[in-house]
């Protein structure tokens, strides 16, 4: 089903609703980037309105930022906050172990940074991104330096990873909020945790679209509508 809302029928948003449902005054919200964010944070404008919260929040893009500010919603410096008491966020694709992949939007390391220091972080995707194998329904963001690209490109080549440089639809290369450019790579039938290893000790590479630990919490947006809950098992 279509991830866009009208600002009418928002608030007849069942994942969006159950996304901002345990906020309360006096949090620190994260606000997530992408179509399913947005729309937990267009209702989450809403409810602080009529309810009057006292909530802030940091977000995690700038269009993020952009969009909460110009909804209402008091928006403070990430640079100031130390913690975060709930993040909600989405995930292009999620397994039934909650890992995830992300980057689609080109925010992951800002992304990563607040779910580091999030006391729960909760991400929405659709039933159809929901996979036994991660990597299955979409790609391997990687983020690099462009200084280096062509040699980061060489050695990702190394790791059996093979992708295509991002670029926007006028053709030109796609840069992310910090400056460096992504390879959109397929995922190969690996350990995804491996994998995430391998790539945090490659030289100029930034980031990556591989989120292991940060989910508490998936909500999954069915066909009709409803929604499915995928909690982290306790360890």
């Amino acid at each position: 089903m279509s991830e866009q809302r009208t600002n009418a029928t928002i608030e007849n948003d069942p994942i969006a609703l159950a996304a901002i449902e345990p906020i309360k005054s006096g949090m620190m919200v994260g606000l997530g980037t992408g179509l399913m964010a947005d729309r937990a944070t267009r209702l989450l404008a809403q409810i602080v309105k009529r309810d009057k919260l006292d909530i802030r929040c940091v977000a995690t893009s700038l269009a993020t930022h952009r969009l909460g500010s110009e909804l209402g919603l008091r928006l403070v410096p990430f640079a100031d906050v130390d913690r975060v008491d709930y993040l909600f966020d989405g995930a292009s694709e999620v397994d039934h172990q909650l890992r995830m992949l992300k980057g689609h939007h080109g925010a992951i390391t800002r992304q990563r940074l607040i779910a580091d220091v999030s006391e729960r972080c909760v991400y929405l995707t659709t039933e159809d991104r929901v996979s036994e194998r991660l990597g299955s329904r979409a790609l391997l963001t990687v983020v690099v330096i462009p200084f280096g690209s062509a040699s980061v490109r060489s050695h990702l080549r190394n790791l059996g990873l093979s992708g295509v440089l991002r670029r926007d639809f006028d053709g030109k290369v796609f840069e992310t909020e910090g400056g460096g450019v992504v390879f959109d790579m397929t995922f190969p039938d690996r350990d995804p945790k491996e994998l995430a290893d391998e790539l945090d000790h490659v030289t100029g590479v930034v980031d990556h679209g591989i989120f292991l630990n940060e989910a508490d919490e998936v909500l999954v947006e069915c066909k009709g509508g409803e929604v499915r809950r995928i909690i982290a098992l306790e360890s």
